[in-house]
């Protein structure tokens, strides 16, 4: 016999899928939300958005391995045990500890109080998919700040707010803690992820404050092209957010990812209907198809594997008509027309989180196995599903999905409220000066997205000798285009100056 090059325990199948579907994860926030975000805001935060992104993802893998990873999927730092108040307590956050050992890394992955179902891959295999799903959170919150955030306050924020938020909420629903305990589930983060960002991008953005009023007025698009390929990443890319949920190369790996396009092409279709037949424009527009197929992604990751096909298209079509009524109808009432929620996060991800979360207690379909199949042809102690109000399973499931969502409000309202202000504190505030904001990447990062060349003007203008070669000069600004200097062109009105505009305070930066 020929020694394999593997251990026993270890099914080279699901350890491939494992890996594939986190590449594919990763690859959604880098390229897919730097481009999507890059495109969507203004040309001077293009620089800026996609550069937090980027950072965003590399802070959290590094903290991750260090101490995150445990204190989501280790051993209760409580002990365990209990199921009333003092078992909460006790199933609450996991010991922080590293993995970067050799054993750390090619042991097989446990998850001490989840799941009696085994393992086939590392735990390096583990911790990576469970990292990308760490890192996009942030990511996606930032999308509420935007334009304003002060850089350095993101690069403190973030690994915060990693350690002391979404940890807590990932060890109570996924590392087997206290409501997983009671039944409530999260597929793959309709809660821990996209219900936690958009409150915490809420609360960011009343704690910042909003961008400049010209900003918020003329918020233009800087490349739609750009803004189509992001979003086309984070569809497919979401294959392996939810295919890889399982953790095994299965069934119900395949069904979820058949259910998450189904509920995407659904919701997108329906808001786009939505704003031919109700908007004030009676016109389809590209920005809401993407935001219906956001809304259709996230709706569906609570529950992608447990609900059949005909509750994924419900799933869609009915958080899609919610939402679109929420974006249009929400910012004219307190507290959301007082938040300048840049990107809508909120809604897209807060809303639509939430209710793919408490639609599961109605569309759960017991005959969807998350483990194994009906029958004989199981070879196992058993087989896992939910069942949901519509299919006999009465209120309880529902039930618990509320509960769970009520405290991932409150508590990551409250957490990341605690965090920004300790964040505001150590950085001297959380907001760019107002010089800084009205200059935007040039000011911040010394470069831009967009720069003009004017090979003749720029040779030999003091730049390394490769740039000079190519007719750019590192850190210049784009020398603007000489008024009449085209039979279009316009005047170009000067801008008021920058201390005669008074622009709203941020709400709770007592910088």
């Amino acid at each position: 016999m020929h020694p394999l090059p593997y251990p026993s325990w270890l099914n080279p199948g699901d350890n491939t899928w494992q890996l594939v579907t986190a590449t594919l994860v990763g690859l959604m926030s880098l390229p897919g939300i730097a481009v999507l975000y890059g495109g969507l805001v203004q040309k001077k935060w293009a620089v800026n958005t996609m550069l937090m992104v980027f950072t965003g993802f590399s802070l959290v893998l590094i903290i991750w391995v260090l101490w995150a990873f445990n204190m989501g999927f280790g051993h209760p730092l409580g002990g365990g045990g209990g199921t009333g108040i003092a078992g909460f307590f006790h199933n609450l956050w996991g010991v922080p500890h590293p993995i970067t050992s050799h054993f750390g890394e090619q042991n097989q992955a446990v998850l001490p109080e989840g799941t009696s179902i085994p393992f086939h891959f590392p735990t390096a295999t583990f911790a990576y998919f469970q990292l990308v799903f760490a890192a996009i959170t942030p990511l996606l919150f930032l999308g509420s700040v935007l334009g304003r955030m002060k850089f350095k306050a993101w690069l403190l924020f973030v690994p915060l707010w990693i350690t002391f938020v979404y940890t807590v909420n990932a060890f109570l629903l996924w590392g087997g803690g206290w409501w997983a305990h009671k039944g409530a589930v999260d597929y793959s983060g309709g809660y821990v992820i996209h219900l936690a960002a958009g409150v915490t991008g809420f609360v960011a953005a009343a704690v910042v404050g909003p961008r400049l009023s010209r900003d918020r007025l003329h918020g233009v698009p800087n490349n739609l092209p750009m803004v189509m390929v992001g979003a086309g990443v984070l569809w497919l890319g979401w294959n392996g957010f939810n295919g890889g949920d399982p953790f095994y190369a299965g069934v119900d790996a395949a069904a979820a990812v058949l259910n998450t396009n189904l509920a995407t092409a659904a919701a997108a279709m329906t808001w786009v209907f939505m704003d031919m037949l109700f908007s004030k424009q009676r016109k389809p527009t590209l920005l809401g198809g993407i935001n219906g197929m956001i809304v259709g992604l996230v709706c569906i990751t609570p529950g992608a594997g447990w609900v059949n096909g005909y509750g994924a298209l419900l799933e869609g079509l009915i958080t899609s008509v919610v939402v679109w009524a929420a974006w249009n109808h929400l910012p004219k009432v307190r507290p959301f027309s007082k938040v300048d929620d840049a990107l809508g996060v909120v809604y897209t991800h807060g809303i639509a989180g939430l209710l793919g979360g408490l639609l599961v207690g109605l569309f759960a379909d017991p005959g969807m196995i998350e483990y194994g199949v009906s029958g004989k042809n199981f070879a196992g102690a058993g087989s896992f599903s939910v069942h949901g109000l519509f299919y006999g399973g009465g209120w309880g499931q529902l039930g618990w999905q509320a509960a769970a969502g009520l405290w991932v409000i409150c508590f990551t309202a409250a957490a990341s409220f605690v965090v920004l202000k300790v964040t505001g504190w150590i950085t001297g505030g959380l907001r760019e000066d107002l010089d800084t904001l009205e200059i935007g990447d040039l000011a911040l990062h010394d470069e831009e997205a967009y720069p003009t060349d004017r090979f003749a003007e720029r040779i030999g203008a003091g730049a390394p000798s490769a740039f000079a070669m190519a007719g750019i000069a590192v850190g210049e600004a784009s020398p603007p285009m000489a008024v009449g200097s085209s039979p279009t062109s316009a005047p170009v009105e000067a801008a008021p100056p920058l201390a005669s505009r008074a622009e709203p305070e941020p709400l709770g930066d007592d910088r």
